[in-house]
């Protein structure tokens, strides 16, 4: 009996020592790993591209409103729209909303001089929903206009890797570079 113990033992023991076809074994268990990080990796940085060019095209439309020197109108603001799809290439649902604000002295308050959205998901600000947002306007002295560009754009992942659909927006105030005022349409600007 004390014979048949070690040869019993020495196949064993040659089984555990013999490493063919292990590669494969570990392929099996790292492969869908690193397919997992590949496609998260892909995802997390189309979200954060995503964010960065519409970040980019916002402030490129609101750089736009800045510079205007005659106004704007209705249809100004739905062609800026049309800038803003263009530039951000993206088959996304993307809204924008374009307000003319000023700082009341007499209210304590900020105040909507205009605003115009094409979309019904954004309507146009007033005084009263424009209080909700008083927290992200910078503090402005007595008299001063600001442009605010609003935009929101649905991301969807394109694969489940734990990323939630996402609503980015975009929240840009801008003071008029060259005229202390845009008028839009038929809404002037108060003379000083």
């Amino acid at each position: 009996m004390s014979g048949l113990m070690p040869a019993l033992r020495r196949p064993f023991r040659r089984f555990l020592r013999d490493e063919r076809g292990s590669v494969i074994a570990e392929a099996v268990i790292a492969l869908p790993v690193l397919l997992w990080g590949y496609v998260g990796l892909f995802v997390y940085w189309d979200a954060f591209r995503s964010l960065n060019t519409l970040q980019k095209a916002s402030y490129t439309v609101s750089d736009m409103i800045s510079r205007e020197m005659v106004g704007v109108t209705s249809d100004y603001v739905v062609g800026m729209d049309k800038v803003m799809e263009y530039l951000i290439d993206a088959d996304a649902n993307v809204r924008m909303r374009v307000s003319s604000i000023t700082w009341s002295e007499t209210n304590q308050r900020f105040e909507i001089h205009w605003s115009r959205s094409p979309y019904a998901q954004m309507p146009e600000l007033t005084t009263d929903t424009l209080q909700g947002l008083a927290g992200q306007i910078p503090t402005m002295t007595a008299g001063d206009y600001v442009i605010l560009v609003e935009v929101e754009m649905d991301y969807h992942p394109a694969f489940d890797v734990g990323m939630a659909d996402q609503t980015f927006r975009q929240f840009i105030v801008t003071r008029p570079r060259f005229i202390p005022c845009i008028p839009m349409d038929s809404i002037t600007c108060p003379v000083t």
